[in-house]
């Protein structure tokens, strides 16, 4: 009997991805653990590696195809001694039709309520009592001279949108949609903003529209999803980086040999995680009705990569040397670059830190990574009058260090602390190799 090759889910959330690349036609004979394909997810490119043996009899999904849901069956493959010819007449799957934002749009507004369903004819208002519609369908009311009050919005929470208006306009009653997923409630007034906006810009301005990648799509969920749910609290700090900038003259100098070099970030890495130990509190999860408390700090390092962002993790910061960091986030943002970093990889992590200060940004307040509690943003260091310790003025290379904590899980004393020791462990240096 033919054996199916599904899409397989290559990470705990992956729910769709791209078949990259075929490594392999129909015809050839696979053993288990070849590698069969290139799956593609929203930050990563991984390996397939086949679990049975067999020819590959047929090829259902072609390489290049977008969207291949998890467990859709892309090719199969007969056993030894099978037919082929029994697989290649499977029939191959239909695949998911796509619509343009835009229609996707009005036939979700459109889509009628369930029979059984009472539809409320009131029509959605604020709190204020004023009427809740989109810019773009009070224009088009305006225009048409259709009564917003008299309409019942099918948009987020209510709210009436372009095709509500465009119902009246053709005399048809327009119930109010069923609540959607909460992925697409986040992204929905986003997408009528956009809709908008064309529509004004059309006409006037040239412009180009480019769809979303995967990876542009999990960072606009998971950042909005972290503002929605995580009350943010910034505490920020000045720190003297000399000593930190001398020590790391002198490692290097020695490390040289082995083709290793330390960079200031590296040993930011090593007092967050340091810190992290050393003030508990903030190493955590904030999980409903529990608190995670972590053991250990794998900091999680933002790195930039074409088309977005993501953060390879280095495991046990704390307890790393220096040039052990060093080689890891090395390792790490090179694969990230390349799209080869495994799940395990950038999944997790207790605590971030995000370096803007090389591209000269001197202060900023990053967005928590959820599902962590705190993340730590760097400034630039730069050259300014400073009160020495024996009173005297003098100039010192400064740099601001911005904490992001979500209140629900740390308290503003606990992150006041973890900021203090970050800073005595970068203002003294020899501290965290002692």
């Amino acid at each position: 009997m033919p054996i199916e090759i599904k899409m397989p889910a290559l990470s705990p959330t992956m729910e769709e991805g791209k078949l990259a690349k075929w490594l392999v036609k129909e015809g050839d004979t696979v053993n288990s653990g070849d590698i069969m394909a290139e799956i593609e997810t929203d930050k990563a490119t991984m390996e397939f590696e086949a679990v049975d043996e067999g020819t590959v009899g047929k090829i259902l999904v072609p390489e290049g195809s977008e969207g291949v849901k998890v467990g859709t069956v892309i090719a199969m493959l007969a056993g030894e001694d099978e037919d082929l010819s029994a697989v290649e007449a499977a029939p191959a799957p239909s695949a998911p039709k796509q619509e343009a934002p835009e229609a996707a749009e009005e036939a979700k507004a459109a889509a009628p309520a369930p029979a059984a369903a009472k539809v409320s004819a009131a029509p959605a208002a604020s709190k204020e009592g004023r009427v809740l519609a989109s810019p773009l369908a009070r224009r088009l009311a305006d225009a048409k001279g259709v009564d917003l009050e008299a309409l019942s919005g099918s948009g987020p929470k209510g709210r009436i949108v372009k095709a509500d208006v465009e119902a009246a306009k053709a005399g048809a009653s327009k119930p109010k949609a069923a609540a959607a997923p909460a992925s697409e409630a986040v992204l929905a007034p986003t997408v009528e903003m956009a809709d908008e906006t064309r529509a004004l810009l059309d006409a006037r301005v040239p412009h180009s529209v480019e769809k979303l990648s995967g990876m542009r799509k999990t960072i606009a969920r998971r950042l909005t999803q972290s503002k929605q749910e995580a009350p943010h609290i910034y505490l920020s700090v000045d720190i003297v980086l000399d000593k930190l900038i001398a020590l790391r003259g002198e490692i290097n100098e020695m490390l040289g040999k082995r083709g290793i070099k330390v960079s200031v970030n590296d040993m930011l890495v090593k007092a967050l995680g340091m810190a992290l130990v050393e003030v508990p509190e903030c190493n955590v999860t904030f999980a409903g009705n529990e608190l995670i408390k972590y053991e250990r700090a794998d900091i999680s390092v933002a790195v930039s990569i074409p088309g977005g962002l993501i953060t390879p993790i280095v495991p046990d910061a704390n307890g790393k040397t220096f040039s052990q960091i060093a080689q890891a986030t090395k390792d790490l943002g090179a694969r990230a670059k390349d799209g080869k970093l495994k799940p395990e990889e950038y999944q997790g992590g207790t605590a971030s830190i995000s370096n803007m200060g090389m591209m000269g940004i001197t202060q900023f307040s990053a967005v928590i990574n959820p599902p962590q509690s705190t993340i730590l943003a760097i400034g630039a260091g730069e050259k300014r009058p400073w009160v020495m310790a024996d009173g005297s003025l003098g100039v010192a290379t400064v740099m601001n260090a911005t904490g992001s904590f979500d209140h629900r899980a740390v308290d503003g004393a606990d992150g006041a602390r973890l900021m203090a020791a970050f800073k005595a462990y970068v203002e003294n240096p020899l501290s965290m190799v002692a």
